[in-house]
């Protein structure tokens, strides 16, 4: 019995006004997961578009000087390195020529992948290539090129998962497929492929946390070009039940060939029915419409400063910021605007778990910071006892005994209406106010910073010469 070809209501019912709200809204109640694929690598050899499999593939067959005559046209990567083992059956696997070319070539991250980058719904990327493009793309877009994006590769025998704490505070990439080094740790050719998804199905080298993540969320499979037996696979192994059952879990598949694919479809249609095929165009006029759409809806969000979350150990010589707990809405914001001044910001997202040595940790981080930027507000106004901000208060107000009364050390910043303070100690009353509404930086403000820093930096380098 022949196959049946692309259902046109498939097409007819997905791509309209109201489909696309939905998918947005989910997205912007943080349940979507960019699942990025090969497709959309498209870098530039001069004023050549190429994907990069495909050049990855050409300088790898130039290097071993191996033709490539009877693999068409455009040879893969897998073609070449399935050629160049059958040349050599000794050889191993070409891991780190391939490394050696992708760093040589000096790419910039491909527009789709800065795109998806811009929009800051998304925390949690997960890719199936080797390359680093895409946490390239979230510094650049969202930290000013600062390496701030999480990195994590799964491997077969060295099984990472997502942490419970780091994936919720930062952009977290997540290389299902593993990353490219000089060892066999990535994929590179379809016997590669086949071992890590068979590592993948099973249950003591499985990343627990990350499959719970995609199970859970709705997915947008994003120039995957899997072919039909590997898709199948992904999308059950990742659903962790019959996909006829998740019929409240959206899949959304965009690439440049799944429409043509008569027997994937039929599957698709008949027992996935939360999965749609994009018939708009491939995986890049996705993401050009899916970033559209979502600028239109947040204007604001390419203003905004990003978070950096502050790492459970303060860096030397940052800005400490102390904050009631009331205020860490505050805290973060001024943190933010710093950050993307290029200022180095910190304050304790925890507030020292109990059991911990207050005073020890307390004392290390001020006597190791640069500046110190206590939070005033009704909240320190209004609690007089078991304020573990006022430990800090405490010791700044010590470390200041040491420091020329000519030299800022202590900056207040009040972050809200309150006019008075009349419970400041052990602060000095006469230190400078700043007002900075609910945290949020001012020119002027960061200015002042960037002056303080510098001359700071500068007090350091000539103590430590």
């Amino acid at each position: 019995m022949p196959q049946q070809g692309p259902d046109p209501h498939v097409a007819a019912s997905f791509w309209n006004d109201d489909i696309w709200n939905e998918l947005l809204d989910y997205l912007e109640d943080g349940r979507v997961i960019p699942i990025v694929g090969p497709d959309l690598l498209l870098v530039k050899d001069g004023d050549t578009p190429i994907l990069l499999d495909r050049y990855l593939a050409r300088e790898l067959a130039a290097r071993c000087n191996l033709s490539t005559d009877h693999l068409g046209s455009e040879p893969t990567l897998n073609g070449v390195v399935c050629q160049l083992l059958q040349s050599d059956r000794t050889a191993s696997k070409p891991y780190s020529k391939i490394r050696d070319i992708l760093k040589k070539s000096s790419f910039a991250p491909p527009r789709p992948l800065r795109r998806l980058a811009e929009i800051t719904h998304f925390n949690l990327f997960v890719s199936t290539t080797f390359d680093s493009f895409l946490e390239d793309a979230l510094n650049q877009v969202r930290f000013g090129s600062r390496e701030e994006t999480l990195s994590l590769a799964y491997a077969p025998n060295n099984v990472k998962d997502l942490d419970a704490q780091d994936n919720r505070d930062r952009p977290t990439v997540y290389h299902l497929l593993g990353k490219l080094t000089t060892a066999p740790t990535s994929v590179i050719c379809d016997e590669d492929l086949l071992e890590f998804v068979c590592a993948l199905q099973s249950e003591t080298r499985r990343p627990e946390r990350l499959f719970d993540e995609l199970k859970e969320k709705h997915l947008l499979l994003l120039g995957e070009d899997f072919p039909d037996w590997l898709a199948r696979f992904f999308l059950r192994t990742a659903r962790q039940h019959k996909l006829i059952e998740s019929r409240d879990r959206l899949q959304i598949l965009a690439d440049d060939h799944t429409s043509q694919d008569q027997g994937l479809v039929s599957f698709l249609q008949h027992f996935s029915n939360g999965t749609r095929i994009f018939q708009g165009g491939g995986a890049i006029e996705f993401v050009d419409q899916l970033w559209q759409r979502w600028r239109e809806r947040n204007p604001a969000a390419a203003d905004k400063p990003l978070l950096i979350p502050p790492p459970a150990e303060m860096p030397p010589g940052a800005i400490f910021i102390s904050y009631a707990s009331e205020n860490l809405a505050a805290a973060q914001e001024l943190k933010a605007g710093l950050d993307a001044a290029g200022l180095p910001a910190w304050f304790d997202k925890e507030q020292l778990k109990a059991g911990q040595n207050f005073d020890l940790r307390i004392e290390q981080n001020i006597n190791n910071c640069s500046y110190f930027v206590p939070l005033l507000s009704r909240e320190t106004e209004t609690r007089l006892r078991d304020a573990y901000f006022r430990r800090e208060w405490t010791r700044a107000a010590q470390r200041s005994e040491g420091i020329d009364p000519n030299k800022e050390f202590m900056i207040p910043v009040v972050i809200d209406e309150t006019v008075t303070f009349s419970h400041m100690h052990p602060l000095p009353a006469n230190l400078h106010q700043q007002r900075l509404l609910n945290g949020k930086t001012t020119p002027e403000f960061i200015a002042r910073m960037q002056e303080l820093y510098q001359g700071w930096c500068v007090e350091r380098t000539a103590r430590k010469s």
